[in-house]
């Protein structure tokens, strides 16, 4: 037997128990014998919730319905957690002003997933050589162009292929509700 199972009837080792009635209801520390007469009596099975408790603690109940409810809230605690990934949008220096504005909006629904955007600036041949400053101002043009809350937690640096920015939603920003423009 494992010891991360959860133990039912005869499996319960403890010589007494803090017992659960069926309807929920505490019926006090009860010897396993008791215990396991009032499960019998209730037609039901006696299940070890919680036995690292002094007395362990012990629920009458029907043991395929304890292990509904265990994957139920297992699954609304998964469904709760969210996974964070880095998603990453490449431009160039020749990349015209509309397909920036198409990645900046496709960033924009990503940080409103809560995910984490690399924006690069994709520098190949004679690129590499152009001016650092003039590059720089290439990639912040195109982060200017993002319409979401967000905050650059590095500042742009040099990458192996060019020029990159990290950046992720603002949580300040993101709670303050938009203002219409019109």
């Amino acid at each position: 037997m494992s010891t991360d199972r959860t133990r039912i009837n005869g499996e319960i080792r403890a010589a007494e128990l803090r017992v659960i009635g069926a309807e929920g209801e505490n019926l006090g520390v009860l010897s396993y014998a008791d215990a396991m007469k009032a499960a019998e009596a209730a037609g039901l099975d006696l299940i070890e919730i919680s036995p690292n408790a002094t007395p362990p603690v012990a629920k009458v109940m029907d043991y395929g319905k304890f292990q509904y409810e265990l994957k139920k809230k297992e699954s609304a605690a998964r469904a709760k957690s969210k996974v964070s990934e880095t998603k990453e949008v490449q431009i160039k220096v020749g990349t015209g002003e509309n397909d920036m504005r198409l990645k900046a909006k496709k960033a924009a629904e990503w940080l409103a997933e809560g995910h984490r955007v690399r924006a690069e600036l994709f520098l190949k041949g004679r690129y590499k050589g152009m001016e650092e400053a003039f590059l720089k101002q290439r990639l912040e043009k195109f982060l200017l162009l993002i319409p979401y809350a967000y905050r650059v937690p590095e500042p742009v640096a040099r990458s192996p292929k060019g020029f990159a920015a990290i950046v992720e939603r603002d949580p300040a920003a993101a709670k303050k509700p938009p203002t219409a423009t019109i």
